[in-house]
């Protein structure tokens, strides 16, 4: 076994050999990188093989640059950069399960008590790499494990909070999990630049997310979605009508939701999911109905809710229950004057358009207010000039 020393010697040959390999563009970096190595400047030389490995043309190098130069080092540099090189190289392997080993003695390396934040990056992405070969069980225990160390941490880089939840929706798009894939992608998404993504990464994630948000049977506000730019890959797509669906059933339309149904042919799983569908929309239509009336006035009869939600007046009652016991609404249901009450209704994330329908609420509300004041004034006047 060739000592430290012998390792050492053998530096620059190795990075001049790489040298003559590589790309014309790439090839000024192993210049860069052996002067940088021969005077220790670890934290510059970290920084220039980071630009290196993200190059696409660096990937037919990376596993030798990462194993015969950044392994002679590899103890002096930031761990968590260690990592980042170390998922790099593993992206380029063809076969899932040398990538899988390559990430676990890379684990390994950086299990210590000063990198844990290192190490739990890693782990994830271990986790990753169990669910392209299957394994969502393993996947699952060692994600948990991960939660367990970020749980502990004061702060935590955003690039790893952005692994831990693209891993764990994954999880759960592999799982058909949709509320919990749509809420593990939006927190993703909130710890990303989603520029850095490209066009049809934002397109798939997009697509994954309008059906989570209409097949997952926990969701029934839209808001964050409709108002998040990525929504806008959709446009000008052959997916682009899924876009709107989400929109009316956000609005909780039913008349356009009956327009735009015979798209869902084009998928079979929301073309199996048209009855859980129109009970959504009408679920979403009475919660929208009651949304649009003030606070002080939620009162609403069986033949209002029958013609806002498209049901039969017969069928008002057991939609007002199902409301009620998903928890969208609270209030009471009086049979006997067939008038439902609603005293809460749940937290909703407003589109323009609804925070719009608010404001001009508000002014109607300042309006009346005012003239009620004037009344008020007025005929206090009149009882004072009179007395």
């Amino acid at each position: 076994m060739a000592s430290a020393m012998d390792i050492d010697h053998d530096v620059p040959t190795i990075l001049s050999v790489l040298r003559t390999e590589a790309p014309p563009d790439l090839a000024g970096d192993f210049y860069t990188m052996e002067d940088l190595w021969e005077r220790r400047l670890w934290h510059q030389l970290t920084d220039v093989l980071v630009e290196f490995f993200e190059n696409n043309e660096s990937a037919p190098l990376r596993t030798r640059v990462y194993t015969q130069f950044v392994g002679t080092f590899e103890s002096k540099i930031n761990q968590l950069k260690l990592v980042s090189l170390g998922l790099a190289t593993a992206a380029t392997f063809d076969e899932k399960e040398e990538a899988l080993r390559f990430l676990e003695s890379l684990a390994q390396k950086v299990n210590t008590p000063s990198s844990q934040d290192a190490y739990v990056f890693v782990k994830i992405e271990t986790a990753r790499a169990k669910l392209l070969l299957g394994e969502l069980d393993a996947a699952r225990v060692i994600m948990d494990d991960a939660w367990k160390i970020l749980d502990k941490f004061d702060s935590v880089e955003s690039v790893i909070n952005a692994t831990y939840y693209s891993v764990n929706s994954d999880y759960y798009k592999a799982k058909a999990d949709f509320g919990a894939y749509y809420r593990n992608s939006l927190r993703y998404l909130a710890c990303i630049n989603v520029a850095d993504l490209s066009v049809a990464a934002q397109r798939e994630r997009s697509y994954d997310l309008a059906l989570a948000a209409l097949l997952g049977d926990s969701i029934y506000n839209f808001g964050e979605l409709l108002l998040h730019p990525i929504l806008d890959s959709l446009i000008d797509t052959e997916f682009s009508w899924l876009r709107d669906v989400l929109f009316v059933m956000n609005a909780g339309q039913i008349d356009k939701f009956n327009e735009l149904q015979p798209g869902f042919a084009k998928i079979s799983i929301l073309q199996d999911s048209t009855i859980f569908l129109l009970e959504k929309i009408r679920l979403m239509a009475l919660i929208e109905a009651v949304f649009q009336r003030p606070a002080s006035d939620r009162t609403l009869s069986f033949a209002t809710i029958a013609t806002e939600t498209k049901v039969k007046n017969d069928e008002v009652e057991y939609l007002v229950m199902k409301a009620l016991s998903l928890g969208l609404i609270r209030g009471s249901i009086d049979e006997v004057s067939q008038r439902v009450t609603v005293t809460w209704l749940q937290a909703r994330i407003m589109t323009k358009e609804q925070i719009e329908s608010m404001r001009l609420r508000l002014i109607e509300w300042d309006d009346s207010v005012k003239k009620l004041a004037t009344w008020v004034e007025n005929t206090g006047t009149e009882v004072w000039a009179a007395s």
